[in-house]
């Protein structure tokens, strides 16, 4: 019998409420965390509000059935393990669940053993998305927003794979903290991680701290010294502002990718090496590859799998979050916002991101002689420039001030459509009206 992997989070999808209810209780007198859901629909609004291991769905549900929903599920969750169950357990059903990308089936009634045993084998090798009591926390990356929450679902995905990963995105928007993030979700987590940023020095220099040099190889190099791909060696080394290395070293990463081998400069001998590389770059290295800046052939070594970073103006519903952790280890806990305070910050533009947030976090601290940060301060803090006010047309004028009234109305009322449409002072049909205008999902 497989070991029971304690503290999974499961989600069990079935209309039928005393099925759902006795499987429940099964699961966690097993040590599982389960939710429940009775519809599809309502399933995928869960899946959007926290982290979810495995899902167990029935096949045969009125309006979205069990393929549906999974069809749903692989297109914003890459790599959610998906359980088909149903009382009709042909093997055409099991054929097709099979060719859909369900990692296995279970015929009604359910036998308890052997949907343990299917969610052990599917949850095998996967790594638990919440290492934290903290929900809003998954290994340093702080978050609410379903943006961010796919983000996170993705990185799990890719948590018992080895393959290379490239991060883009602003500045600012907390491309180490993500390549740390990927690095304590996976398999390698017991091993280094190393960062270094390839835009930071000299190519001569850069070249040393990569690749490790021998003494005399050049003037000034008095001993050996092991790189940085050899320190890394059973872990991850994160190369930031990728898009920054000269063409010369790229030739050489590119060679390290290939043999899984370093040489260090003025060296004749070789040394292996076992190191997962996760690249990233505020450029975009597909236009650099275009205008031969960045070798193609590097470029898919590299981006095995892209992750994209979401700036912060795409996902607002963080900043209160952010702000408020951020204001906590700066004052150690002394000092708050008030209400008026975070909506000044839910109405900046933010073009420094998650660092320039915490840069303006810091300042109101600083100038803030109460334990109170209040409207005023936050906009002393604020830079006065006028790049958010660059002339539109009215038309997109109005847009755009309806599609940013709703995503802070949303934030202020922490994603509760009911909570949200009372504060905008609208019926919740209409307010579900402008959500769907303006392809906003909660």
């Amino acid at each position: 019998m497989s070991q029971i992997q304690q503290g999974a989070k499961l989600l069990l999808v079935d209309d039928d409420t005393s099925l759902t209810e006795l499987l429940a209780i099964r699961l966690e007198s097993h040590g599982y965390e389960v939710e429940v859901a009775h519809r599809g629909t309502q399933a995928l609004n869960i899946l959007k509000q926290m982290p979810i291991d495995l899902v167990i769905t029935d096949l045969k549900m009125a309006h979205m059935n069990g393929f549906e929903l999974n069809e749903q599920i692989k297109k914003y969750y890459t790599g959610m393990p998906v359980v088909m169950m149903t009382a009709h357990g042909s093997i055409p059903d099991a054929v097709d669940a099979m060719q859909q990308g369900f990692v296995s089936f279970l015929t009604k009634p359910i036998d308890s053993q052997q949907m343990l045993d299917v969610i052990n084998e599917a949850l095998a090798g996967k790594v638990r998305t919440a290492q934290t009591s903290d929900p809003n926390n998954f290994h340093g990356l702080l978050f609410q927003s379903a943006s961010m929450r796919q983000l996170v679902q993705q990185i799990q995905a890719l948590a018992s794979s080895n393959a290379n990963i490239l991060i883009q995105g602003e500045s600012g928007t907390g491309k180490e903290v993500t390549a740390k993030a990927i690095h304590l979700a996976s398999n390698q987590s017991q091993g280094p991680f190393i960062a270094i940023n390839c835009g930071a020095m000299p190519a001569h220099l850069l070249e040393s701290e990569l690749f490790g040099h021998k003494k005399g190889a050049f003037t000034g190099a008095v001993s050996d010294k092991e790189g940085l791909v050899q320190a890394a060696d059973g872990g991850t080394l994160f190369l930031d502002e990728i898009g920054d290395m000269p063409l010369d070293l790229q030739v050489k990463l590119l060679r390290v990718l290939q043999e899984r081998t370093v040489r260090p400069v003025g060296g004749q001998s070789e040394y292996k090496v076992n190191v997962r590389f996760v690249s990233a770059s505020h450029k975009n290295i597909q236009t650099a590859v275009a205008e031969k800046q960045f070798r193609e052939d590097l470029y898919y070594r590299l981006n095995v799998v892209s992750v994209e970073i979401p700036s912060l103006r795409e996902r607002l519903e963080d900043i209160p979050l952010l702000a408020s952790r951020f204001l906590s280890a700066l004052s150690d806990g002394e000092k708050q916002f008030n209400q008026q305070s975070i909506t000044h910050l839910l109405n900046y533009h933010w073009p420094g991101n998650i660092r320039q947030l915490h840069n303006i976090v810091e300042h109101c601290v600083a100038i803030t002689p109460g334990k109170v940060i209040t409207e005023d301060i936050v906009q002393k803090a604020l830079p006065k420039d006028c790049a958010q006010n660059a002339f539109t047309g009215l038309n997109e004028a109005k847009r755009q001030f309806e599609y940013d009234y709703i995503q802070k109305v949303l934030a202020l009322c922490e994603g509760n459509v009911s909570e949200a449409a009372k504060l905008a002072q609208r019926n919740r049909s209409d307010f579900y009206k402008l959500l769907k205008k303006h392809e906003i999902q909660c």
